[in-house]
């Protein structure tokens, strides 16, 4: 009778022991909120191997709620707003869903200052963000800024091997910036949250899309297209800007080693790895495009460079358009291209 109540005390000892360790995990509980699914390699490939990560920096304090699917409310646009507001902790979002609000950071997705490097890209504005870009993210705290692989040419039956082939297409795009691509090429923006996508090119609302090969799976546009068409060498047409970023408040309450365990979470080493995760997710989806039958055009240098005199104009329309915000958009464009070379790009 002893011997077993004993045992009992043990075994009561140690539930309590697991009950605290289950406390310490709900100490700091976030819920991250994105406009993609869950099955998309955005979720499965980064916020997931991330937020796992900060939570094991923290010794098991932190927990992540990833919702995806703006399953919280809210349209993509709204994300950004949702963190400011403090409505959610976390949100990964595209700064080009709100043009003109991150102005500073718009000059990595220009055409040809990026051209087919996400991780020199990413580490370049990890370079840059301090001095250069912090200030246009006022209500919250930056946990990293990323790009994708880049902004290729997605159609539904027409072949592009030159500038004059779009001239007249309807294309989708969801930045700004692109819409500025778009219109050097002769082509009509078509803005929209990446979810309307499919449906749009299957009623015609849209003849493609300026848009990276990772898509592909996630929104089966494999089966709304013919052709996935790309510069030489994987050079994309400009590229977008993710945002993983904390409500202000709820980060300046943070306690410092909880702090640290997010930001050690979001290194250059992880910036690194995010540019080589994209690159990878990037090359898996153009696979599930041929494996559809789909025809995968890579254009010669000398088609790459038709495309490149074309779309110069856009650089230096932006820089004249963010000059009226006192910007000195030329230095901003001279830095990137530096330091994308830097860190090994183009």
């Amino acid at each position: 009778m002893k011997r077993n109540w004993i045992g009992q005390a043990v075994l009561g000892l140690a539930l309590a022991g697991l009950a605290a360790t289950g406390a310490a995990a709900q100490e700091f509980t976030f819920k991250l909120h994105h406009f993609l699914g869950q099955q998309a390699p955005a979720q499965t490939d980064m916020l997931e191997p991330w937020a796992r990560q900060v939570e094991q920096n923290s010794g098991g304090r932190v927990k992540i709620e990833i919702f995806p699917n703006m399953t919280l409310g809210g349209r993509p646009p709204e994300l950004i707003q949702q963190a400011r507001d403090g409505v959610v902790d976390l949100v990964w979002t595209l700064n080009g869903y709100t043009p003109g609000l991150f102005p500073r950071t718009e000059v990595f997705e220009l055409p040809f200052v990026f051209v087919n490097d996400p991780k020199a890209a990413n580490l370049a504005m990890r370079e840059m963000f301090e001095s250069d870009l912090r200030e246009e993210y006022k209500g919250v705290e930056v946990m990293f800024l990323h790009a994708h692989a880049g902004q290729a040419i997605q159609t539904r039956d027409k072949l592009v091997r030159q500038p004059s082939d779009l001239k007249g297409l309807k294309m989708r795009i969801p930045t700004r910036t692109g819409a500025w691509v778009i219109e050097a090429l002769g082509a009509a923006p078509a803005a929209m949250p990446v979810p309307e996508l499919p449906q749009a090119l299957q009623k015609g609302v849209v003849d493609g899309a300026f848009i990276p090969w990772e898509i592909i799976p996630a929104l089966k546009i494999q089966d709304q297209t013919k052709y996935q068409i790309e510069g030489h060498d994987k050079t994309r047409f400009g590229t977008s800007i993710f945002q993983v970023s904390m409500n202000k408040a709820r980060w300046d309450a943070l306690p410092p080693e909880i702090q640290k365990a997010f930001r050690d979470a979001s290194d250059e080493a992880w910036l690194a790895k995010a540019g080589d995760t994209w690159r990878q997710i990037d090359e898996r989806g153009i696979k599930v495009a041929v494996a559809a039958g789909n025809e995968h055009i890579t254009l010669t240098p000398e088609e790459t460079n038709a495309f490149q005199a074309a779309l110069e104009p856009v650089v230096y329309r932006w820089i004249g358009e963010v000059k009226g915000q006192g910007i000195d958009g030329e230095a901003l464009v001279k830095k990137a291209r530096e330091l994308i070379a830097k860190h090994g790009g183009h």
